[in-house]
């Protein structure tokens, strides 16, 4: 059996940057997921291969199943020997607004990256994963918006939510093939998308008075993707500071 990779979508900042960097650091050989930052995307490859591990860069909309299949039937033809075992769904894109307001290209880009990129992607990989005395770990990243209502995002709630209920679906059906289906929800964590927002106001809202770090959810989601984490699937876990 060849190497186990890891394939991070929306890897190239926040959130996913982070994720790449710990799992690399695993020992993971990471492939690092982008759509259009290609200058982000080779920064986190760079800072990989400093640190002496190994990562590749992989470019597709998660939105389109023609580029995600392509992509992906590139990369297995390139590592015959080789699976992707570790699946993070990390992008994903904001575009709040009231509901009587929301235009529908707005409603209808959040929940094609994030609901039919999670599709996509996963369904493509499911079958090398699943293969007899393989097994594979996936994390899908959720977010607090999809536990609790958030007033100016009915299309990122419905995204977020609808990636709770796939993971919770999908994790029974793979479970006897080893591939367990967790979803992680941070709340506010410091990165591009929350940068925009007024901190000082929302951090009164959060028991613990701060933002969370990029580096505290790539922990968790380390931890999932870990041999610790075996027997844990089909769980929501939040990482939010306790704001409920």
């Amino acid at each position: 059996m060849g190497l186990k990779y890891a394939f991070v979508t929306g890897g190239s900042r926040g959130i996913g940057r982070a994720i790449c960097l710990k799992l690399a650091g695993m020992g993971i050989p990471v492939i690092i997921g982008y759509h259009t930052n290609e200058t982000a995307a080779r920064e986190v490859y760079d800072a990989i291969v400093r640190d002496g591990g190994t990562a590749s860069l992989l470019q597709c909309n998660v939105c389109s199943k023609e580029e995600v299949e392509a992509a992906l039937a590139a990369w297995e033809q390139a590592h015959p020997n080789d699976y992707i075992a570790y699946l993070v769904n990390n992008a994903g894109i904001a575009r709040d607004n009231l509901m009587f307001m929301m235009p529908d290209e707005d409603w209808d880009a959040v929940l094609q990256t994030s609901v039919n990129g999670m599709f996509y992607v996963t369904r493509y990989l499911l079958p090398q994963m699943m293969a007899r005395g393989r097994g594979g770990r996936i994390v899908n990243i959720s977010s607090l918006s999809g536990l609790k209502g958030m007033p100016g995002q009915t299309n990122y709630c419905a995204a977020k939510a609808a990636v709770i209920g796939a993971t919770r679906a999908l994790a029974q059906e793979t479970a006897t093939r080893n591939v367990t289906v967790n979803a992680v929800a941070p709340g506010f964590i410091t990165t591009d998308m929350t940068s925009d927002l007024p901190e000082e106001e929302l951090k009164k809202l959060i028991p613990m008075k701060r933002f969370g770090k990029p580096e505290e959810v790539a922990e968790l989601v380390a931890f999932l993707c870990s041999e610790n984490a075996a027997y844990i699937t089909g769980e929501v876990i939040s990482i939010n500071g306790g704001l409920y």
